[in-house]
């Protein structure tokens, strides 16, 4: 994949304007401008999003079918985009209810049902994601709070296809929300 000119969806699945979350993903999307790339940014608590029925109607659709809401255009920009960047903090070892919704209401978008295995429907894609952790190291990952939202994260985007660019965790963040220097560079290594 061209390395600029990229169209890059950055999407901040934490509610906090200003917090450890949106501070990883605002170095994500200065470094992609300066390569170049077009990024469109999403706050999903801005973002008008209806609770999945579970209708499974998408599957056939290839998209949600309550378009009473903002799903259409984000739906739009999931299809167009080139590469996800999602950052998200962790709550009690998984994503938020946000980011849990937005993979539920993505479902028939991201991959198709068989008799077997998931078909993916967003091939070619890449993704990113900025975890923010509140438990420090290396209890985020043996106590299973990074690593559970990891596993959540990680299911949906391979499962719909996705090549994985990384996953970068910022832990002890009730104690320490300072991005070091170290940590911004590895975010801007790995769009």
């Amino acid at each position: 994949m061209n390395q600029s000119g990229r169209k890059i969806l950055a999407i901040n699945g934490g509610p906090h304007k200003s917090g450890v979350t949106a501070s990883m993903l605002q170095i994500a999307v200065e470094e992609c401008r300066r390569k170049g790339d077009e990024v469109t940014e999403i706050n999903l608590y801005d973002m008008n999003i209806r609770y999945c029925l579970g209708c499974r109607c998408c599957l056939e659709t290839r998209e949600c079918v309550m378009r009473d809401d903002d799903i259409a255009e984000l739906t739009k920009r999931v299809k167009a985009c080139d590469m996800i960047i999602l950052a998200t903090p962790v709550y009690w070892a998984n994503v938020p209810a946000a980011v849990k919704n937005l993979f539920d209401r993505l479902l028939g978008v991201s991959m198709e049902e068989t008799d077997k295995f998931p078909k993916p429907r967003l091939e070619g894609k890449e993704y990113l994601v900025l975890c923010a952790c509140n438990t420090p190291m290396p209890f985020a990952a043996w106590c299973g709070q990074s690593t559970g939202a990891k596993r959540a994260i990680v299911e949906y985007f391979k499962t719909s296809g996705m090549k994985k660019r990384g996953f970068i965790v910022k832990a002890n963040t009730g104690v320490n929300k300072a991005i070091s220097d170290r940590l911004a560079a590895k975010i801007r290594k790995r769009v």
